[in-house]
C-alpha cells in the first residue's frame, strides 16, 4: 500500500472516501507521511447499515465455523504482514522498534485464541420436571462498535475485534487519526480474507468525535467496546445507559511498583525504568506510582535516578533509542504543564526530565523521563493518569503502608508486587485493588487470561473465556412434551 495517496475508509467491502483528509505525522520527526481521508457522521452511518446488513442478510451470526476459519486466516495473513505492522506503528505511532513488534507479536495469537471461542460450547441443556425440556443458547448481540485510541492501534484494535467476531456480530471500528495508516494496513488485511463476508467488518478512520458519538447513541448499535481515559469513558457509559446498551470499558491507570527491601533491586530498578519508557508513557498501565521500603529507599531512588538521567530519547531509525516521541507536542506540552503544577504544589524534582532540547531531535514529541518526589498522595500527579514519562516516588514501612498508599486512587487497572518472599508476595496480590498483578515483573499481560480493571479503570474484560461476554445475549427455550406414559 501506497502513502501518496490518501488511504480511506473500509466500509461494506469497498474502499470509501471522504470529502475532508486529513495528515498523518511521524512524531519523532514533525513530518507529513501520507493523508487520510478523515470520516464524519454520514461514513459512520454508512459503516452501521453495512453492518446490520451484513448481520441480517448472511451467514456470519449463524456459522461458528466460517467464524473460526476466518479468525484462523487472519491470524495467518497478520503473522505473514508482520513487518508491515511494525514499521507502520513505528514510522506512525512513534513506536521504537522492539516496541513494535512487542505489540504486533500479540495479534496473531489473540485471533487464534478468539478462533477457538468461536466453537467453543456456550450453552447447555436440561430436563427442569418430566415433559419439559429447557435449554440456554448464546447468540451474537448484533452490531458492535469498537473505539479504539491511538497509543497501542494495531493490537488494541484486534483485541476488541477478535472476540466480537468469534461471538458473531458485526463490528464498526472507529479508528483515530493519529493511526490512519495502520487502520489502512488493518482494512487491507481484514479485505484479503475470503471467509469475512462484506460488511462483517467496517473500518472508519476520524480525527474527531463524530463517528463515536454515533456508534454510541445509534439504536442499531447494542454493543460498546471503548478503550481510552477515564474521563471519556464516562461521557461513554452515561450516553449509552439510555439505550441499556452493554459496554465494554478499557480505561485509565496509575500503576504502582511496591518495592520491598528484600526486592532484586537490580531487577526491579531495569523494570522500573522501562514501564515507563515503553510506548513514551503512553500505556494505561505505566509504572508511573514508585512505592519503595524505607530501609532501602535512599539507595533505589539515587540508583532510579542515575538511570532515568541517562535514558536517551530518539527515533525508531536509530538502534540506540532507548525512548521514542510522544504521540504529537502537545502532548509534551501537557505533560510539561502537569509536572510543573506539581513541582509548585510540593513535588521535589527528584530527576526533572522534560521536553528534550537535543538538536537533532528538534521537530519530534520527545519528552525525557522525569521522577518527582511526593509526600501528600492527594496531588494531581499521584492520582490522575498523566500519559507520559512521568513517575512519583513515595516511602512506605510496612506491608499495610504499601497497600494503603498503592490503592490510594480511583484507578485500579495492574500493580507490581518486588520480594522475594513468596508469601508476602500471594498475601498481597490479594489485597491490591486492581486487575493485573505482576509479581517481580511488570504488565504481564497473556491474551489467554481477562485483562481488565477495578475502580474507575474500568468494566468488563478483554482476553480470556470473558472477552466474549460482551458480545453475546443469552436465551433461554423451553419446550413441553408428552413424556412415556402420558
Amino acid at each position: 500500500m501506497t502513502n501518496r495517496e490518501p488511504v480511506h475508509h473500509w466500509l461494506g467491502g469497498e474502499w470509501i472516501r471522504s470529502d475532508r483528509t486529513s495528515n498523518s505525522i511521524n512524531p519523532a520527526t514533525g513530518e507529513v507521511i501520507g493523508s487520510y481521508a478523515d470520516a464524519s457522521a454520514t461514513e459512520g452511518q454508512a459503516a452501521i447499515d453495512a453492518a446490520a446488513r451484513s448481520f441480517a442478510d448472511t451467514t456470519w451470526r449463524i456459522d461458528p465455523m466460517q467464524r473460526a476459519t476466518a479468525l484462523s486466516h487472519l491470524a495467518d495473513s497478520y503473522t505473514l504482514r508482520a513487518n508491515e505492522v511494525i514499521d507502520t506503528l513505528c514510522r506512525e505511532n512513534g513506536k521504537l522498534r522492539d516496541e513494535a513488534g512487542f505489540e504486533a507479536q500479540f495479534i496473531p495469537r489473540a485471533l487464534r485464541f478468539a478462533a477457538g471461542l468461536a466453537v467453543h460450547p456456550t450453552g447447555h441443556a436440561t430436563d427442569p420436571r418430566p415433559g419439559l425440556q429447557a435449554m440456554s443458547i448464546r447468540q451474537p448481540a448484533g452490531v458492535a462498535g469498537l473505539i479504539i485510541p491511538w497509543n497501542s492501534p494495531a493490537y488494541l484494535a484486534i483485541r476488541a475485534l477478535a472476540p466480537a467476531m468469534a461471538a458473531g456480530c458485526t463490528a464498526v471500528l472507529k479508528m483515530p487519526g493519529q493511526a490512519a495508516q495502520t487502520a489502512a494496513l488493518m482494512s487491507d488485511i481484514l479485505a484479503s480474507i475470503p471467509e469475512i463476508p462484506a460488511g462483517v467488518v467496517n473500518v472508519v478512520i476520524e480525527s474527531g468525535s463524530d463517528v463515536a458519538r454515533l456508534l454510541v447513541e445509534s439504536p442499531q448499535v447494542p454493543v460498546i467496546s471503548y478503550t481510552g481515559s477515564t474521563q471519556t469513558g464516562r461521557l461513554v457509559a452515561q450516553a449509552a445507559a439510555a439505550r441499556f446498551k452493554r459496554v465494554g470499558l478499557e480505561l485509565g491507570g496509575k500503576t504502582p511498583h511496591l518495592v520491598f527491601s528484600d526486592a532484586d533491586l537490580d531487577a526491579a530498578l531495569t523494570t522500573v525504568v522501562h514501564s515507563s519508557t515503553v510506548f513514551a508513557g503512553q500505556f494505561c498501565m505505566t509504572g508511573s506510582r514508585i512505592l519503595v521500603q524505607r530501609e532501602i529507599a535512599d539507595a533505589f531512588i539515587e540508583a532510579l535516578a542515575g538511570r532515568l538521567e541517562n535514558v536517551r530519547p530518539g527515533p525508531a531509525s536509530d538502534p540506540a533509542s532507548e525512548i521514542g516521541p510522544m504521540i504529537d507536542t502537545a502532548s509534551v506540552a501537557r505533560v510539561d504543564a502537569a509536572v510543573e503544577t506539581a513541582i509548585a504544589a510540593g513535588a521535589k524534582a527528584i530527576v526533572r526530565g522534560g521536553p528534550s532540547t537535543i538538536p537533532e531531535l528538534a521537530g519530534g514529541a520527545f519528552y525525557h523521563p522525569t521522577l518527582l518526589a511526593v509526600d501528600d498522595s492527594s496531588l494531581p500527579i499521584v492520582q490522575e493518569e498523566t500519559f507520559g514519562p512521568v513517575q512519583t516516588v513515595q516511602v512506605f514501612g510496612t506491608e499495610d503502608d504499601a497497600v494503603a498508599l498503592a490503592n490510594d486512587t480511583e484507578y485500579g487497572l495492574s500493580a507490581c508486587i518486588w520480594s522475594r518472599d513468596v508469601d508476602r508476595s500471594a498475601r498481597l496480590a490479594r489485597r491490591l485493588d486492581a486487575g493485573l498483578i505482576s509479581i517481580n515483573s511488570w504488565a504481564n499481560l497473556t491474551v489467554e487470561f481477562e485483562e481488565g480493571g477495578f475502580k474507575s479503570s474500568g468494566v468488563g474484560r478483554l482476553g480470556g473465556l470473558a472477552s466474549i461476554e460482551d458480545f453475546l445475549e443469552y436465551k433461554q427455550i423451553t419446550q413441553s412434551y408428552a413424556p412415556l406414559g402420558g
